[in-house]
């Protein structure tokens, strides 16, 4: 009996994971002061082309998810999957919430691009510590670490660089935030993850216990 309930918890876990990390990439954006590499490429795509940065966000995850499962011949997991529709989903979703504005004040702008950060590690560190499966982007960059035996940092910059020369490229928003992000986020995510693993670790410890006392 627990066994069939600790998977629905997990998946549980997962997606309240996306909903906070979602909700932090559009404060980032709607500081409007620079944001992440793939928000500027999926915002310049918007710009070029129409439709939402969300159904950019899930194009672009599409390409990448099918790059990398060409890379390793090995058929996406479904986490990764859900990952890349559900966060599109949820960013158009935020986006149109009304009294989620760009502040006047630059120091406001600079405020709620950092709680966007914070906001976005955590729900990294949420999500990734339900253990269903990364992110398109994050198989991409394991898959390339695989073939070409570089080190993960070396990929991921090479990747960020690229994304973020072609987002420019497009007329996405590039400037001291967008640095500012790149700094931060690694740094924020990695205090995150222990402290989420360590919730998720109980919660589903806590299940365990609790179901199979019913079940006694």
């Amino acid at each position: 009996m627990a066994h069939n309930d600790i998977p629905w918890l997990r998946w549980g876990i997962y997606f309240a994971g996306l909903f906070v990390m979602s909700f932090g990439i559009v404060l980032t954006i709607k500081a409007d002061v620079g944001c992440a590499p793939w928000d500027v490429l999926h915002i310049g795509l918007q710009r070029q082309f129409g439709l939402t940065i969300g159904a950019w966000s899930i194009i672009v995850g599409m390409g990448v998810l099918a790059a990398s499962a060409l890379l390793v011949k090995q058929r996406p997991r479904l986490g990764a999957f859900l990952n890349m529709v559900t966060v599109g989903m949820l960013i158009d979703g935020w986006m149109m919430i009304p009294q989620l504005k760009t502040p006047e004040q630059p120091l406001e702008q600079y405020a709620l691009l950092m709680a966007g950060i914070i906001v976005s590690g955590y729900g990294m560190g949420l999500y990734i510590s339900a253990g269903v499966g990364a992110g398109p982007r994050d198989s991409l960059m394991l898959a390339l670490t695989e073939l070409t035996r570089w080190k993960v940092a070396y990929i991921r910059i090479g990747m960020e660089a690229l994304v973020l020369l072609v987002g420019w490229l497009l007329g996405g928003p590039v400037s001291f935030g967008t640095l500012l992000f790149c700094v931060t986020i690694g740094s924020v995510a990695g205090l995150a993850l222990p402290q989420c693993q360590k919730m998720t670790g109980r919660l589903l410890g806590t299940t365990i216990v609790r179901v199979q006392g019913l079940s006694r």
